[in-house]
């Protein structure tokens, strides 16, 4: 029994310290970064943006590649099968992987998706054309609150993030409007753009997109947004609304706990770059630093909850 005991703590502190040692070397050789959508999208645009900084700081390359399906579930429900050493990454996203499992059999649990890290969100906005009538967001609520169901607003699909916001500040503010889902952020702007609806819930990129042809009337942060330091938040308007479409960076679940913090340490890095600051700021994202272990634990246990809510309310889910 002794000897048995003696092997097994040797063995224990061999793989331990081949762990450590992986983890030290890592990034070895080149990262696949598969992002589980189509490109051009968010996803794809802020993978973009930290390719040369991780190349940069690590010697190594990000390749991106794509892996479009499901609304990101082909991706996602593949993960645990592919290579735990750290040369695979995968972009994730909620409330995708929060309320899909919830819908249906998708191939995948919430709780079998290792995030490591969640480095940025698109805030939720309330956006109306140029020459909308509606100059603040109180204007809205006001026109809301007298014509109930008749200010209807776009949004990116059914179950997303401006759904679910929109759920939240109809049952904040005491208003009843009708939400039309489309087929991502760009169909919405089009018919936000097009005058089919009287305003859209998006987010804070589809103004920096936009430019002067929209105006956004309040944006889902907890301060205001560097690029846009005349729009108020919500909560300052006296709505405690905040969130997005939180994006970060899993692993597959039997990686080390060396490598899954090698990552986030590699993602957080990343995120630090004055430089890459500034670039995600312009574009319209907000970074976030929510790193692997009992942050990123408490952070998804909170988000889940706040989702499956929404999601509820708004007949997503049972």
């Amino acid at each position: 029994m002794k000897i048995r005991n003696a092997l097994t703590a040797a063995t224990v502190l061999t793989l331990a310290t081949f762990g450590a040692a992986q983890a030290q070397d890592w990034p070895s050789g080149n990262v696949d970064y598969i992002i589980p959508f189509g490109p051009g999208g968010e996803s794809d645009i802020t993978a973009r943006l930290q390719q040369p900084y991780f190349a940069e700081k690590f010697g190594q390359q990000l390749v991106v590649s794509y892996q479009p399906g499901g609304g990101g579930a082909v991706g996602w429900s593949q993960l645990n099968g592919m290579a735990a050493d750290g040369s695979v990454i995968m972009g994730v996203n909620l409330p995708h992987i929060a309320l899909q499992p919830q819908q249906g059999d998708v191939g995948y649990q919430t709780d079998d998706i290792a995030v490591v890290h969640m480095f940025h969100y698109t805030p939720d906005a309330i956006l109306v054309s140029a020459d909308s009538e509606f100059q603040t967001l109180e204007d809205l609520i006001a026109h809301a609150k007298e014509n109930p169901r008749r200010v209807i607003f776009s949004g990116s699909g059914k179950g997303t993030a401006n759904h679910l916001a929109q759920v939240a500040l109809d049952k904040l503010a005491g208003i009843e409007t009708t939400y039309v889902p489309f087929q991502g952020t760009g169909a919405s702007v089009t018919a936000l753009l097009g005058n089919q609806v009287t305003a859209q819930w998006g987010y804070t990129t589809v103004a920096a997109q936009q430019g002067e042809a929209v105006r956004m009337l309040a944006v889902a942060m907890e301060e205001r947004h560097a690029a846009f330091p005349d729009v108020p938040t919500f909560r300052e308007l006296g709505y405690d609304l905040v969130g997005g479409a939180y994006r970060g960076v899993a692993v597959p679940k039997d990686a080390s706990e060396e490598v899954k913090q090698a990552v986030a340490d590699a993602i957080a890095a990343i995120n630090a770059d004055p430089d890459f600051q500034k670039q995600m700021s312009d574009g319209g994202f907000a970074l976030s630093n929510i790193a692997y272990g009992p942050d990123m634990d408490a952070f998804m246990a909170d988000r889940v909850a706040a989702y499956t809510e929404a999601a509820k309310s708004a007949g997503v889910i049972e």
